[in-house]
């Protein structure tokens, strides 16, 4: 699917939110390109500047969702509910406020996120550079207390030479982690603004936790210099984790997600039982619970595990008596050519034998 496909994706489906909107980007639709963003006299604020003046940066969003979509992937790669992008199925997951819708909308912000902060840096965007506001020079300590987390690791990173403890500055290019959170904000939340119902609470507070995934979790990294790498003093800068320490975080929320109800005003949710601590903006909640997975149904947009690659030898999710769900499996036997025995000969060449491996593949009857 081409670039322009995904934006009328975009654009189109924010029109309707409860159709699946932003995420159909990652099914197979195919939209007429002469249609992108037309829709917008029937959108408000930021998001309506966004479709009509910044096609650049809608651009990177399309690719942040993208980016969330294949994280999404890969993170449920080996459950009953793999996160896949059939339409027809990922529309019905969608409608409901369960788990996996949760962890969706919090992959799709912090992609979002990640996306056009990453396109700061690499000056992709007229309206944003990187991040140079972070300033500062000395030892550790000195720097005001919004500075001192990141003081502490800039302090303890590792480095060549003998400089002393905490002799470093703020420098180079940093992430504009704020203005990527502010446009996924824009973006994700919009279509939102004007509800107050509980399922709308919900959807936003999961988007939130997604940016705040990265967020706040920024590293510092830092560069030495001086004469013969004696590491006199230490530039250094904050920039996004990698996004795969971003999926892990959000998938640990997942797991330990809160299930929620409307509080008695009807604009607030709170949890379920009231012993269980309440989530914080980090944290994921749903209000349903979820579907097994375990066979199709047109209602749930379940697949069905049938046919699905188990391992017998794992007492995990991904092993074959909860993946198959008691239904039992089906093993075949494979035989592959493999390159085994390589050696290095000087110079400069490597050789290989071809060795036959043969393994069991399980899938789920």
């Amino acid at each position: 699917m081409d670039m322009k496909t995904v934006l009328v994706a975009v654009c189109l489906l924010l029109v309707s939110p409860i159709t699946g909107h932003w995420w159909a980007v990652g099914s197979h639709v195919v939209m007429d390109p002469t249609l992108v963003c037309k829709k917008t006299r029937r959108l408000r604020g930021r998001l309506a500047d966004i479709c009509k003046k910044e096609p650049a940066l809608l651009k990177e969003i399309s690719k942040g969702v993208a980016q969330g979509s294949k994280e999404c992937q890969y993170q449920f790669r080996n459950r009953r509910w793999n996160c896949t992008n059939v339409r027809r199925s990922l529309k019905k997951v969608l409608m409901r406020d369960t788990r996996e819708t949760a962890f969706v909308n919090a992959i799709t912000a912090a992609g979002v996120v990640y996306a056009v902060t990453r396109a700061c840096t690499m000056g992709d965007l007229v309206e944003c550079s990187c991040d140079k506001n972070v300033k500062g020079r000395g030892r550790l300590g000195v720097l005001s207390p919004d500075h001192a987390h990141a003081a502490t690791a800039a302090a303890a990173t590792p480095a060549s030479g003998a400089a002393a403890p905490g002799d470093w500055e703020w420098g180079g290019c940093g992430d504009n982690v704020n203005f990527g959170y502010r446009k996924s904000k824009d973006f994700m939340d919009a279509p939102y603004r004007r509800n107050s119902d509980i399922k709308t609470q919900v959807r936003r507070h999961n988007n939130d936790a997604g940016r705040l995934a990265v967020k706040n979790h920024m590293r510092t990294e830092c560069k030495c210099h001086g004469l013969s790498g004696s590491c006199t003093l230490r530039t250094c800068w904050r920039k996004m984790p990698p996004f795969r320490d971003v999926g892990n975080r959000l998938k640990e929320r997942f797991d330990g997600a809160a299930k929620v109800t409307p509080d008695n005003d009807g604009h607030r949710f709170q949890t379920e039982g009231p012993t269980i601590k309440p989530p914080g903006r980090a944290d994921l909640v749903y209000l349903e619970d979820s579907p097994d997975f375990c066979r199709p149904s047109r209602s749930t947009g379940s697949l069905g595990t049938a046919g699905r690659r188990c391992n017998a030898t794992s007492p995990g999710v991904e092993g074959c008596d909860l993946l198959c769900c008691g239904r039992g499996f089906d093993t075949r036997r494979v035989a592959e050519r493999v390159n085994c025995q390589c050696r290095f000969r000087w110079c400069c060449e490597v050789t290989c034998s071809t060795c036959l491996v043969r393994r069991e593949i399980n899938t789920c009857r």
